[in-house]
């Protein structure tokens, strides 16, 4: 599970080939024992839990970077290497 990103404690992520499960584009997320999937398209926690001043700042940095996020997730389902993607600051 390739990271994307990393920003105040948060590991961002994207599986390889992972679109069986949750049938919808979405990243991984982990912040100390915390982990959660989470929807690229809106945000939301499609399984697990997440800390909800962190969940906050991976919901801003999803809507900035959405469209990288989605090519991304392309790359991925392909097998191919995501690329990284900037923190948030």
């Amino acid at each position: 599970m390739p990271t994307i990103s990393m920003f105040y404690g948060i590991l961002v992520a994207i599986m390889f080939a992972d679109d069986e499960r949750h049938n919808l584009p979405h990243i991984h997320v982990r912040y100390a024992e915390d982990k959660a999937s989470i929807a690229i398209e809106d945000g939301r926690v499609l399984a697990g839990n997440f800390p909800p001043k962190q969940l906050k700042m991976v919901q801003a940095w999803i809507e900035i970077h959405k469209d990288e996020l989605f090519a991304d997730w392309e790359l991925a389902v392909a097998g191919e290497q995501p690329f990284r993607i900037e923190p948030l600051r």
